[in-house]
């Protein structure tokens, strides 16, 4: 028999246990044993399957490619240890540098020293920013770039409070689907149709124009395919990234025809 119940896996690792049921309907973590009292229970197998499972969310993987990952006969967990603390590691360096950073930044606005300009930028990604535009333009072809340059060009000229503003924007309204989600309202209900329309309207600012219907449909498979935008939004509440690409091509459909 396991160790755990699942109500003490789930205090545990952070995880909650409707998340655990889910993986266990999934077939991404069963339990160890079912108890004669109905219980699941999980065992060291089952724990350290659960924190690949963790890491491999934290790296931007859906949940499908995670169940493929697990189950393939070559997979290493060691190695796969390995390769997660490398890449930690480097992340770990780079948020070193953003809080130098944000540090030197600080002493600079407060006068208590001086900052060279092009030092404002260190430890951030333009590797990961070029990434999801190479992305796009694979994704949806080569007449993106120009629209993609062209945003970066017009943010470029934004504050930083236009920016913070912008971000907490889409912050705000991921966590509105995500509780319109969990008190279960459909992703074309009135309530839901007013977040994608707010969606709507941030992703226009960003492009400097206003999505036709497929433009924005095709925003849809972006946040449904790409596992960098499948996993911001997937962390809020599992499956939230398909019922946004649904509510947004319902809300496309019916007011953008």
């Amino acid at each position: 028999m396991g160790d755990y119940t699942v109500k003490q896996l789930a205090t545990m690792s952070g995880v909650s246990i409707r998340t655990l049921h889910h993986y266990d309907e999934i077939g991404l973590l069963k339990p160890a044993c079912i108890g004669a009292n109905g219980y699941r229970y999980y065992g060291r197998d089952e724990l350290l399957r659960l924190q690949q499972i963790l890491l491999h969310r934290e790296l931007g993987f859906s949940l499908d490619e995670i169940g493929q990952v697990l189950a393939a006969a070559e997979f290493d967990r060691q190695a796969a240890l390995r390769a997660h603390r490398k890449r930690l590691v480097s992340e770990i360096e780079r948020y070193r540098r953003l809080v130098q950073t944000l540090d030197a930044t600080l002493t600079a606005l407060e006068g208590r020293a001086e900052m060279n300009d092009k030092h404002l930028y260190h430890g951030f990604s333009p590797e990961k920013r070029a990434e999801h535009e190479a992305w796009l333009v694979n994704r949806f072809g080569s007449q993106v770039r120009a629209q993609i340059d062209e945003a970066n060009a017009r943010m470029r000229q934004w504050s930083q409070a236009d920016l913070d503003q912008y971000f907490e924007e889409v912050a705000a309204i991921r966590t509105a689907l995500g509780q319109a989600m969990a008190d279960g309202l459909p992703p074309d209900s009135a309530e839901v149709r007013d977040l994608i329309r707010r969606l709507h309207v941030w992703v226009g600012r960003g492009w400097n124009s206003k999505l036709s219907r497929d433009a924005f449909k095709l925003m849809a498979e972006v946040y449904a395919e790409h596992p960098d935008f499948r996993a911001r939004y997937e962390s809020c509440r599992t499956g939230l990234a398909d019922y946004l690409a649904e509510a947004i091509r319902a809300f496309a459909d019916r007011e953008l025809a």
